[in-house]
Order: structure tokens, then sequence, then C-alpha cells
């Protein structure tokens, strides 16, 4: 199938071209109609078989112009990495069409945003916390939405957006169309069908534990951290084949000491992202590697999840993912549009029932590798490695039987007594047998006679 079956309008199909694409993918082509109908839809697909054309060409083909200040369609995205991404695909698909985008995210000044956004705009891609602020200055209207893609949505969840959608979907119309992309259904993503999705239709391409076939799988059975770290420098080495690397790794710490033993090694052609560098250092880091300037790049889950960047050769786990889904995230940064990838594994013997959970998501063994010859394991250990003794039989630290209990004494005397209200209630109570009460104050008065 090509695009040319999707009755799509010319300056769509001259922007297609300029880009060289000319057949959908798979969940391109089972979407479109299903979106241009106008109906709520669910996609669950894998990350690397473009999802955002799959929701941006029938959206495009049915925007009529207007001179409208406010926005008509909303894209919903979790990363300020992901708003820059979808943004600049979308430019790539209005070149010929009057069509104005703008994407908003935080960690930027705000008053720039509301500027931008006082000059009008047709389609507004954002993270939920600053589209929520943005809303609630009143400077974003956006009672003119009709449809809301939120893309990502299980990572959305997983970074505690929930709230926030929530309060986002009570100040958009009603009616509107919503379309959502996933690329795991999880009992939260089903959640949030269940309570705010008409009647939605589901597009499923393939289940999440597919691995994609033009992706080769390798793991390397490797002790401890300094040991991945020469194997790692082993294989960089090689840099007609490992000329375009992604690394990922488990936490931030984990990520800028990686970089500092690589970056010795390979002087300025590594480059770091994680949620703690700023804005600009990880869209700069991005660019260099998307450019090739750098062609190393380490990386934490959350930072890398969605990003589209072309010819990735090799996307290598430093660690082993503690859900196996977040493996299949991994993997799919490579071999993307069809291309051919090849994906590594690193994993200790603590890490082996995770590469077992894999495995069994799966439905398949990863081929294990020797360790190249000349690689040194280390026996040096990084804190996080370290094995926790404790102290059995330490004089000087006291136990937990030994520990003191709460302070306990008895009560004085005073503090025994039991409160029974004011002295006057109780004497009227001995006196009249009941209160004297406000609304009838000849009531005691004739009990008493």
């Amino acid at each position: 199938m090509s695009f040319k079956n999707l009755n799509l309008n010319t300056p769509l199909y001259n922007a297609l071209d300029d880009l060289g694409f000319t057949s959908p993918t798979p969940i391109q082509e089972q979407a479109f109609n299903v979106v241009a109908s106008g109906k709520d839809m669910v996609g669950i697909a894998q990350t690397g078989t473009g999802k955002t054309y799959a929701y941006m060409l029938p959206i495009l083909k049915n925007l009529a112009f207007s001179n409208q200040e406010n926005p008509r369609v909303l894209v919903l995205v979790p990363t300020r990495e992901l708003v820059v991404q979808v943004v600049d695909e979308i430019e790539k698909l209005t070149k010929y069409i009057n069509v104005r985008v703008l994407g908003v995210y935080g960690g930027v000044n705000i008053n720039t945003q509301k500027q931008a956004v006082a000059q009008g705009l047709d389609i507004v891609v954002a993270t939920p916390g600053r589209l929520f602020d943005l809303a609630m200055s009143h400077v974003l209207q956006l009672k003119s939405i009709q449809k809301m893609v939120i893309d990502e949505v299980d990572v959305m969840l997983d970074l505690g957006f929930r709230h926030q959608l929530l309060n986002i979907f009570d100040i958009l119309p009603e009616r509107r169309q919503n379309i959502m992309f996933s690329a795991t259904m999880t009992e939260d993503v089903d959640e949030l069908i269940t309570n705010f999705f008409v009647k939605p239709e589901k597009v499923t391409i393939a289940v999440s534990g597919t691995p994609l076939e033009n992706i080769s799988q390798e793991r390397y059975n490797v002790p401890n951290f300094y040991s991945k770290v020469n194997v790692l420098k082993h294989l960089l080495s090689d840099k007609e084949n490992f000329n375009k690397v992604l690394i990922f790794v488990a936490y931030k710490k984990m990520a800028d000491l990686l970089f500092e033993k690589i970056e010795e090694h390979f002087h300025d052609e590594t480059c770091v992202i994680h949620s703690n560098k700023t804005q600009n250092y990880r869209l700069r880091s991005i660019e260099q590697f998307r450019e090739g300037t750098n062609r190393i790049l380490i990386a934490t889950d959350v930072m890398a999840r969605g990003l589209d960047i072309d010819h990735i050769t090799h996307v290598i786990n430093f660690d082993t993912p503690n859900f196996p889904e977040n493996y299949m995230h991994r993997i799919g940064r490579t071999g993307r549009a069809e291309r051919e990838g090849q994906a590594l594994l690193f994993s200790t013997q603590a890490e082996q029932e995770l590469v077992t959970d894999i495995e069994e998501l799966m439905q398949m063994e990863i081929p294990l590798k020797e360790i190249p010859e000349g690689v040194q394991l280390s026996t040096e250990l990084i804190e996080e490695e370290r094995p926790q003794y404790k102290e059995r039989n330490n004089p000087n630290k006291r136990r937990d039987e030994d520990a003191p209990g709460p302070a306990f004494h008895e009560k004085k005397e005073k503090n025994q007594k039991e409160n029974l209200g004011g002295s006057y209630r109780r004497e009227i109570v001995k006196k009249y047998k009941k209160p004297l009460t406000r609304g009838d104050k000849n009531y005691n008065k004739r009990n008493k006679k």
C-alpha cells in the first residue's frame, strides 16, 4: 500500500515526497480511517513504528484554514524533548500548509510562551504541567479544542501525570475526539480509557513483547560496573561498526559516572542526558548526537523514551531493566523505519532473573556471547554493588531488643479526672434533672411543680 491510497491532499503529498516517504507503516495504515472518521481511538504499537504521522496525517488532511486565535488540536506528550521532536515532525508535514504550531513545556520562561500563544495557533504540543499552567493563567484558551491526542500515555502515567491529565480533561470541551497511543496497555491506561473515551476503536499492531524482526540481539554476562565499562570501551573502539550508539543506564548517578569513565577514553565523542541536566544542555546533547558530532549518547529510560533519532546502529543496555517492557522500549530506538539494528544487553549475576523475565516476555532466548579476549574483568565495586554487612556482635551497637521503649508513667491525680463539662451545667443537671433550654425558659419551673 502507498500513501496514494489514503486520499491525502496535494500539500501533504508534496511534504511526504520531500521526506522520501512512499508507503505508510502498519500503524499509519490502520489508524488513518479511524482518526479521519472522528471516532475515539486507542492505538497500541511499539515505539519506532511511526505513531506521530499515524495521527497527524488524518488530522492535517481535515484541518481547514482558520484565522481564529485559539488552538483546535492538542497533543500531549510526557517530556520536553518529545515536544520539540513532535513539533519538528509536524512542521515537516505542514511545509506547504498554512498551519500555526507551537510547543510548550516547563523549564523555560513561561512569559515567552504566553507571548507566543497570544499570537494565535492551530496546534499546540505540550507537556501536561505547562499546558495546565498556561490554561489557568487564561492566556491559553482550550474551548476550541476539537481533537486531543495523548502520545506515550503509559510513560505519562508512570511519571505521575495522572492528576494533571484529569485537570486538563475538566477544562476541555466535552465534544471532542480523543486519540491515544501507547506502547503498552496497563491497568492505569485502561482506567483512563474507560472513564474518558466514548466507544473507542482499538488498533493494535503488535503484542507488547514482540521484538522487531530487524533488530538482532546479544547479551554478555559481566560481573560488575567497572567490568561493564571495560567491555563497553572494547566494543566502542570499533568506530566503523559502532558509529551511532545509544547507551541506557538505570539512574542519573550511574549516567554521570559512566559518562566520566567513557569520556576519558573517547574524548569529545560522548554526550549524556537525564532530568538533572538543564533544558539547553539536553537539547544540545540530542542535537549533537542526531547530527553525528557525538557518536555516543548515554541516557536514562525517561529521557530517551519516544525520541526518534535516525540511523542508531546499536542500543546497549548497560544494565538490565527491572521491567521487561522497558527493555522493549529501549531496543526500539534502533531498527526504526524498517532499518537494521543491533541491541546488546549487559547483565550481572544479580540481574539474571530479570533477563529471564525479558526472554519470557519475548518468547525467545537472547544469544549469550563470550566476553571478548583481552578485556580485563575488574574486582572493584561501586557503592551500590558492595555487600551490606550486618554487625552482629558489636558491643557498642545497641540491639533492637535492648532499645528503650516508649516513655511511660502514671498520670497525676488531677489528670485522671473525667471531663464532665462545665461546673454550671453539672449543677443544673443535679437540681433540675435536665438543663435549662433557651427555647422554653419556663420548662424547668413547670416540671419542678
